[in-house]
């Protein structure tokens, strides 16, 4: 597949229809050129959220039953379509993790047919008040549990989770226990392991020989990019000692280091074995620190309903060094859980493309890469749309597929 036009046909196929063959496990495919239009994103000003259009973003305190958290929030819940709501990494807060992502053109076409909520962690906002000596910070169990005060709050039905490393780990938690309130997750740099007492050793030491902004570098980037000291890490150790609360992100930082394993297992795999019951899109970096994280969480999570994203030259943070190759994973992932965005794209050539709108699709004219399985248990609400009856007779069929971008 040489051809540009002949890779974009075979990744549309891929997603978008119905497969064809049985015992599919996990197909590579090699991006040469960025998937959509412009170069990649520096980080923006942060003082900036997103872009001059988008003025009508409003933030709230929420209480919860572990204490406040910082939401900001555009738009109102529309019928029973999904809110998208994030939640940053350690070490940011949703302007240093997302503005990037959010700010790119294309992305902005399709969050504009959505509510989007940004959940700060506690404590981690631009301008927080630094919290009381003796304060007992949140663990990741409750910081998941504070989530349905958010959804209750703001009138969401369910809402589709985009995390990244322990803000990934966060949404993971809350859809494993509360599964009807999520409709799907794209969890990037997510980490299902716990932290042993080697881990719990060398991050003690780490914090002894170096200053808290430059251990959380180490998590947040990967080597080539922390050696090469790249404007990119400089802009964000600068932000993150200037940004956020040292004292606040210190117990942040503790916690995601005293966090337990997901307790998450493949179906079929152990019995009664927990999973994720959402579509999830796993994404990575090459390189990345949390490289090897994601790859055992893919190895526990259903392969029906997940897709594995690899990026190649996108370092540990590719929402902010490829937010267009990331955004248009994202457009595939919505559309294969049923929401069909027809976006306008200047790469085409001829003839305009319908003017922009974000619909349902029928279960039955339907089957993609992501699709979930039926809902268990309780619970009569839609889910992401399943397989049509016509393609149960073709037997089980793996959905998992790794993709290099």
């Amino acid at each position: 597949m040489k051809v540009w036009g002949h890779k974009i046909e075979l990744l549309t196929g891929l997603l978008l229809q119905e497969v064809t063959m049985a015992g599919l496990h996990e197909q590579r495919f090699t991006e040469e050129k960025p998937l959509l239009r412009g170069q990649d994103t520096e980080l923006e000003n942060s003082d900036t959220f997103l872009s001059a259009v988008n003025t009508d973003w409003k933030e709230h305190d929420i209480e919860t039953p572990y204490g406040l958290l910082h939401v900001v929030i555009r738009g109102s819940p529309k019928g029973n379509r999904p809110a998208l709501l994030t939640y940053h990494d350690v070490g940011l807060n949703h302007k240093l993790c997302f503005n990037t992502f959010f700010n790119f053109e294309d992305m902005q076409e399709i969050t504009k047919h959505f509510v989007v909520c940004h959940v700060d962690a506690p404590g981690q906002q631009a301008g927080a008040s630094q919290f009381p000596q003796g304060y007992q910070y949140p663990s990741m169990d409750q910081l998941a549990a504070m989530l349905p005060s958010v959804v209750q709050h703001f009138g969401f039905k369910y809402v589709i989770g985009i995390g990244v490393g322990a803000g990934a780990y966060v949404l993971a938690k809350f859809a494993l226990i509360f599964p009807d309130l999520v409709e799907g997750l794209v969890l990037v740099n997510v980490d299902p392991n716990g932290k042993g007492w080697i881990d719990w050793a060398a991050t003690k030491l780490s914090g002894l020989t170096s200053t808290l902004p430059d251990t959380v570098l180490t998590h947040l980037f990967s080597q080539e990019e922390l050696v090469g000291n790249t404007e990119l890490v400089q802009s964000y150790r600068q932000q993150i000692s200037s940004m956020v609360n040292q004292y606040n992100l210190q117990l942040f930082w503790n916690m995601y280091n005293s966090r337990r394993d997901l307790d998450i297992n493949r179906p079929g795999s152990i019995p009664n074995a927990k999973t994720l019951r959402c579509p999830v899109m796993l994404v990575v970096g090459d390189n990345a620190p949390a490289e090897d994280g994601v790859v055992e969480c893919n190895s526990k999570l259903d392969p029906t309903t997940t897709t594995f994203l690899k990026m190649a030259d996108s370092g540990g943070l590719p929402q902010v060094t490829q937010p267009g190759k990331l955004t248009e994973a994202f457009k595939y992932f919505l559309q294969g859980m049923g929401y069909i965005a027809y976006l306008k794209d200047r790469r085409l050539s001829g003839g305009s493309v319908p003017s922009a709108s974000m619909t349902r699709l029928a279960r039955s004219r339907t089957a993609s890469l992501t699709s979930a399985s039926s809902v268990e248990g309780g619970g009569n609400r839609p889910r992401a749309c399943t397989h049509s009856e016509s393609s149960e007779a073709m037997g089980q069929i793996n959905h998992t597929m790794e993709v290099s971008c």
